[in-house]
């Protein structure tokens, strides 16, 4: 079976229309954190089905709502998802100790704003972070990624250019 996945990260208060009809065949929408308002989550579970991390801007009302960590899998792909991680080979402190103590196949975070796509062999992973799909931030340009699972594997990985950071 294929699964379908959307995956966006730091919109900041910000749903840009166009993912509607790009995420419009997945089967799950996926958000890195730095949600930036309740809206904004409200409005993507309306039209997804949807899993959410809070980030570092996100409110008491959001980190009720989603968890600083989700672990769970998906076609037998074990997936784990957090906000700020740092980058391969420095990570912090609290991610090398959750990956040391049991590695997903697939680690997806955000907050640096910068598009990553590496797998990292130390932990035998692949690393994805979205890049940022908000207008706020230091990015230039707003990405999401789209990406398939298929017994276990990460497949068909498509980077989204949404367009400048100002734009809509």
């Amino acid at each position: 079976m294929v699964i379908k996945i959307g995956l966006l990260s730091d919109t900041h208060g910000f749903v840009d229309p166009q993912l509607f009809d790009l995420f419009a065949s997945c089967d799950e929408v996926w958000h890195a954190g730095d949600i930036g308002s309740a809206e904004v989550a409200d409005t993507l579970e309306e039209r997804f089905s949807f899993r959410a991390v809070y980030g570092n801007i996100d409110d008491a009302s959001l980190r009720v709502r989603f968890a600083e960590n989700q672990r769970f899998e998906i076609d037998g792909l074990k997936v784990w998802m957090t906000h700020i991680a740092g980058a391969p080979g420095r990570y912090n402190a609290r991610v090398r100790s959750g990956l040391k103590a049991d590695s997903p196949g697939l680690f997806v975070c955000g907050h640096s704003h910068i598009l990553k796509v590496m797998p990292v062999p130390a932990y035998r992973m692949l690393h994805i972070n979205p890049g940022a799909c908000g207008r706020h931030g230091f990015h230039k340009i707003r990405t999401a990624i789209r990406f398939e699972i298929e017994k276990s594997q990460v497949q068909n990985l498509e980077v989204i250019e949404l367009g400048l950071r100002g734009q809509l």
